[in-house]
């Protein structure tokens, strides 16, 4: 039963990771199995039809709808360009001409003899769909995409804003209580995803946008920060759209959170090595955890990890790793010292299931499971 109370939280030095990389509709898939591709590579390309434009042609013109047709200098299928005359009328024996010029470039769908009106399809929107990390096409899904599998470590946060982001890992912080200042962004951390500490502020949140920093992945931020940056009270966690410039991974909790030392040292120890993240959130109907992942195929050293990546998660045990998700105890991490089966009263009278754990800092605790994540390590 660990498994129905404890949602789970990856932490992982190195494990093996598989994203599918689909396209909105069908379209042209440009790699196949056995290709190493790279994270910036466009695995799969397609047109999403262009917006539609309606011309009342007829109201224009100052013509009746039935006669739309003989006035009109194009048909049904032609190209017209943004500025040309669509159609024109003579009047007064042809000494006075009307005309109606194209709002925008655009293919003529259809010209009713009802309504008067002329229906415009803007150029396609070309959509591009890239590999996201580095590895391995293994699988692809015919007019839709791929599956790409790399080796690497991987880390998922709490919460997240922005897109997907590419680019090397810079660390510029100490430790994972630190603040991260906007001092310490500087213009060679453009096109780099920065590792702070324990939480970002608003300036150092423009600072980085500034410079062109791709990413940030810090403990903690302010919520009255987050709705300063979105403009609005993001409400239901679903995020992941945002056009911020640049994409933002929590990894603790609103406030000023220090990073589990663990996860600050792991992905510090990855300075300078390229890592894909994503601040893509959902909370409910289908979780989705922001990430970090940084292939490591070339990385030596980590033979020692291969035997357990693929070892099964055994949920929640006595030594597991989790975080309290609720208060008294938000944000703390600790292992898990205890696991009685029987149900526990607590203060409000209802009878639970609960779990010892021993905090980072050596201090006990008894709360409810429902109450913890699961770290998996």
């Amino acid at each position: 039963m660990a498994h129905a109370y404890s949602p789970g939280l990856r932490v992982a030095r190195q494990t093996k990771i598989r994203k599918e990389r689909r396209l909105p509709l069908r379209g042209e898939v440009l790699a196949a199995v056995g290709d190493r591709v790279q994270a910036e590579a466009v695995v799969a390309r397609t047109e999403l039809p262009g917006n539609v434009q309606t011309i009342n042609v007829a109201n224009k013109l100052s013509i009746l709808p039935e006669d739309i047709e003989r006035h009109m200098l194009a048909k049904p299928g032609d190209w017209v360009d943004e500025g040309e005359i669509l159609a024109q009328s003579r009047s007064f024996f042809g000494l006075f001409k009307s005309h109606c010029k194209m709002p925008v470039g655009g293919t003529i769908e259809s010209v009713s003899e009802i309504t008067g009106q002329v229906i415009i399809r803007e150029v396609a929107i070309p959509v591009e769909v890239n590999a996201y990390v580095d590895g391995d096409v293994v699988e692809v899904f015919e007019d839709e995409g791929v599956l790409v599998e790399t080796e690497g470590t991987f880390v998922q946060g709490i919460f997240g804003i922005g897109g997907e982001a590419v680019g090397t890992l810079e660390v510029v912080a100490d430790n994972g209580s630190e603040v991260l200042s906007p001092d310490v962004i500087t213009p060679s951390h453009k096109d780099k995803i920065i590792l702070g500490g324990s939480l970002v502020t608003m300036d150092s949140l423009k600072r980085a946008t500034e410079v062109g920093v791709r990413g940030i992945i810090v403990g903690g931020m302010g919520d009255s920060d987050l709705r300063t940056i979105l403009g609005y009270d993001l409400g239901v966690a679903i995020t992941g759209s945002e056009d911020i410039g640049l994409s933002l991974i929590v990894t603790e909790g609103f406030g000023e959170m220090t990073m589990a030392k663990r996860t600050f040292d792991l992905l510090a120890s990855r300075r300078g090595m390229k890592a894909s993240i994503s601040g893509a959130t959902q909370i409910r109907a289908g979780v989705i955890r922001p990430e970090v992942v940084i292939p490591l195929d070339r990385v030596a050293g980590e033979d020692q990890e291969k035997a357990r990546r693929d070892a099964p998660s055994t949920g929640l045990v006595v030594g597991s790793s989790v975080r309290v998700i609720r208060v008294p105890y938000f944000g703390r991490i600790g292992k898990v010292t205890d696991l009685p089966p029987e149900l526990q009263k607590l203060g409000s009278e209802a009878m639970v299931r609960v779990l010892g754990v021993e905090f980072e800092d050596g201090a006990h605790a008894v709360v409810p499971r429902a109450n913890v994540e699961l770290i998996e390590e």
